[in-house]
């Protein structure tokens, strides 16, 4: 098991996700299978972009700024800074946001291995 971390916010970097321009939407992952054995965690932004996803972990995500959606089969979730969501292993969606920085976390870390 990793020790205890701290995560200052210079040392947050940003990759692009998704295809899309970093402007448009980014990935600061800070906790994987190689930090845990349980859970993963990280930063994402979105901005004028629609990431369609079927989720194959639990996953909360927490806003921190801008306006953030997820977009379900059969309703839109509109969140504002301090809003948390719950989206269940399975779920087909798509993030979309105008200037939405928030924080996630997944369970299963491992969720890609072959055996997850």
């Amino acid at each position: 098991m990793s020790d205890v971390r701290h995560f200052p916010l210079p040392s947050q970097a940003f990759q692009p996700y998704a295809g899309q321009p970093a402007e448009r939407a980014a990935l600061c992952r800070l906790l994987g299978p190689a930090d845990s054995q349980t859970m993963g965690a990280g930063l994402a932004y979105f901005d004028g972009c629609s990431i369609e996803w079927t989720v194959l972990y639990d996953e909360l995500i927490v806003v921190l700024e801008g306006r953030f959606r997820l977009r379900l089969a059969d309703r839109v979730i509109e969140a504002a800074p301090g809003d948390v969501i719950w989206v269940p292993e399975h779920t087909p969606l798509a993030y979309e946001g105008e200037r939405a920085r928030v924080f996630y976390a997944l369970y299963p870390v491992d969720w890609q291995a072959p055996d997850a």
